[in-house]
């Protein structure tokens, strides 16, 4: 039976660096091999702000102070025929520091500051470059984007 996976992403950034994650570690994972943001799957009774903020906690140690909500997409039957919900926020404004040895112990791969002109050249999903360029807006979006087989199909969005 098909499902709803409710999810949560973040793009951490400092000094002219954004910090990704290089997903290499947990057994079949849809994103392995691909750089993303900082996130995860919504727990029971969280609201969006409160699943980024633990997920943000608990990837990188750090301590969000404030979040900037950029927008929700959803993207049919992306894995296992689900239907998953992503809701994008971006973070300036947070207290600590990951620690190195945290770099390469995140329990999903391999975290690491990133230029911010050198992000879109990693290998990610093609429709996080197509959001991304959403996000640098400054508008608030919903948006669809389908993929077929892995690969970008299409995509709709509305600003606000």
């Amino acid at each position: 039976m098909n499902k709803t996976v409710l999810t949560t992403i973040c793009y951490i950034e400092k000094g002219g660096k954004t910090l990704m994650l290089y997903r290499n570690k947990k057994k079949n994972d849809v994103h392995e091999g691909k750089y993303v943001g900082i996130g995860g799957k919504f727990e029971f009774g969280e609201t969006p702000e409160e699943c980024i903020i633990r997920e943000i906690k608990e990837e990188t140690g750090l301590t969000v102070n404030s979040l900037r909500y950029h927008g929700l997409i959803s993207f049919p039957k992306f894995a296992n025929d689900d239907n998953w919900y992503m809701f994008i926020f971006s973070c300036r404004d947070f207290e600590g520091e990951v620690p190195e040895d945290r770099l390469d112990d995140c329990p999903e791969g391999r975290l690491l500051w990133v230029d911010n002109d050198k992000v879109m050249d990693l290998n990610m999903w093609d429709g996080d470059r197509v959001f991304l360029e959403w996000v640098a807006t400054k508008k608030v979006f919903n948006a669809k984007i389908e993929y077929k087989e892995g690969i970008l199909d299409k995509y709709h969005v509305d600003f606000y």
